[in-house]
């Protein structure tokens, strides 16, 4: 998997969503809400933040629920513009980040806040469920 989240102190909030049976998401994917009430799926673009994947979900395995950790230290990857220290950061792409809106800030985008500066596609620590 490409970009994806590592854990830099451990998680102690959950969520538990439902995914499709025949998805494969891998730990540590960061997760988005889908339409569907209470449905995640892997970050795709500027979506609502659910998580990130606690758990790893095959294909094959036959569940529709997945864990995801909703705080904690992550190092995540920056896709935007440079991020400054504790600037708000949102979902950008598929287990990418990038410096908050205001709009975002309003439709639920956040995942969390930065705890050092990022540039273009470096990878920065993130306080996750901060700001929300």
């Amino acid at each position: 998997m490409t970009n994806e989240a590592v854990c830099i102190e451990t998680p102690t909030k959950f969520a538990r969503y439902t995914v499709a049976a025949g998805t494969a998401i891998p730990l540590n994917t960061i997760l988005q809400l889908s339409s569907d009430p209470n449905t995640a799926t892997a970050s795709s673009g500027a979506d609502v933040f659910a998580g990130i994947a606690w758990e790893e979900k095959t294909i094959s395995g036959g569940s529709t629920e997945i864990v995801a950790a909703i705080d904690g230290v992550w190092d995540l990857t920056n896709s935007g513009v440079a991020i400054t220290l504790g600037g708000i950061v949102c979902l950008s792409g598929a287990n990418l980040i990038k410096q908050a809106e205001a709009a975002d800030l309003l439709t639920g985008a956040v995942l969390g806040k930065c705890l050092e500066s990022a540039a273009i596609s470096e990878v920065v620590r993130v306080r996750v469920g901060e700001g929300l």
